[in-house]
């Protein structure tokens, strides 16, 4: 029988479904940061017997999935590592993915971008349809710099992929941010202001995303895709205070960031 005929005989199952999904990152990911229901709740919302509020909960819900939550509040992507340690500690390979939700408090900490690859000189002998031949040529590889953005990514993907080598990792890009305060000496200010190095959300964004041809791992571009904007007055509905807090999303915020992955992870395989 012809594959098509197979394919079209069977339902449709979520790729995901009923995965153990290990998940890294900082306090949007971290059990221990419960996001805040909308107040009032709009009409039609139910947030009642939901198993977690968080975006993973939401996924928990929705597909089944055995959700291992490792993400840490505050933490840049130098933690990655650890947070990988202890997953493999714990559950060693008994487990399918991991995803990796960080990179916003990389950019109000002013780590500076770096570069993914350090380059020397190295002579190398070559034949393609000539005599072997000697060359200069410069070679490039990873940067393991962990002062700077690029260099952390690097550190923590090829620690993963030598840790978990047949596991799917997916990554996540920050979504956008405003203004947010937690107390007299944690004030960040909205996204429209550069850190103190001149540089905006957006450049650590765009390095996340490159990332996905430097170590050939699916990004998921939450910041474009998910439809969070704490910029607008109107979107101050998806997070935790509009006075105080457009960082973090709430419950409302969240599920939206879920239903952006439940569709986008339909499109990556889980297990290998």
């Amino acid at each position: 029988m012809a594959a098509a005929a197979i394919f079209a005989q069977q339902p449709f199952q979520h790729p995901w479904q009923g995965a153990r999904v290990a998940f890294f990152g900082d306090s949007i990911t971290d059990s221990r940061v419960v996001p805040s229901n909308p107040s009032p709740i709009p009409s039609g919302h139910d947030w009642t017997g939901i198993p977690d509020s968080h975006y993973w909960g939401y996924l928990q819900e929705w597909l089944g999935i055995h959700p291992l939550v490792y993400g840490v509040n505050g933490r840049q992507w130098d933690d990655i590592p650890d947070q990988a340690r202890r997953l493999k500690e714990e559950h060693g390979d008994g487990f399918d993915a991991i995803t990796i939700f960080i990179g916003t408090n990389d950019y109000i900490a002013d780590i500076p971008l770096g570069e993914w690859y350090e380059k020397r000189p190295e002579k190398v002998t070559a034949a393609l349809g000539y005599p072997a031949t000697e060359f200069l040529m410069i070679k490039r590889t990873p940067s393991m710099d962990g002062e700077t953005f690029k260099g952390r990514i690097n550190i923590a993907v090829s620690t993963l992929k030598r840790l978990f080598p047949e596991k799917q990792i997916v990554i996540l890009t920050p979504v956008h941010r405003a203004f947010a305060t937690f107390g007299s000496n944690n004030i960040q200010p909205e996204e429209s202001y550069p850190n103190r190095l001149g540089l905006y959300i957006h450049d650590y964004v765009e390095a996340i995303k490159e990332t996905a041809n430097v170590w050939s791992v699916p990004v998921i571009d939450l910041n474009a895709l998910c439809g969070l904007n704490p910029m607008l007055e109107e979107h101050s509905m998806y997070f935790a205070n509009p006075k105080t807090d457009l960082l973090h999303p709430n419950a409302k915020g969240h599920e939206r960031i879920a239903r952006t992955l439940l569709y986008q992870l339909q499109a990556l395989p889980c297990k290998f």
